[in-house]
């Protein structure tokens, strides 16, 4: 049993380095296709989020009970982006 492992041990040390270099650089691509994707996806997030018009509206009352006068329930949401009853601040120092 000893001769069979040694003998198996030997056939496969040569290949030992060559898989453990593909294994290594395969991990390290994952890693930053995941990392690019993360980023990636996170930008697209943002870019989506600033597009909110809430905090310049002058129905938006900045009280975490109480977002929106108007429409209450999608205040600072993303369906809040077309708004139909977004009206400018006019004057920020009256709100």
């Amino acid at each position: 049993m000893l001769e069979l492992t040694n003998f198996l041990i030997r056939g496969i040390q040569p290949l030992l380095v060559p898989i453990c270099f593909v294994a290594a650089w395969t991990v390290i691509i994952l890693l930053v296709g995941s990392l690019w994707t993360a980023v990636r996806d996170g930008v697209s997030t943002a870019k989506q989020m600033h597009q909110i018009p809430c905090a310049n509206c002058q129905f938006f009352t900045d009280n975490y009970r109480l977002k929106c006068t108007v429409h209450p329930s999608t205040a600072s949401t993303e369906e809040a982006i077309d708004c139909c009853d977004y009206q400018p601040k006019t004057n920020p120092m009256l709100y």
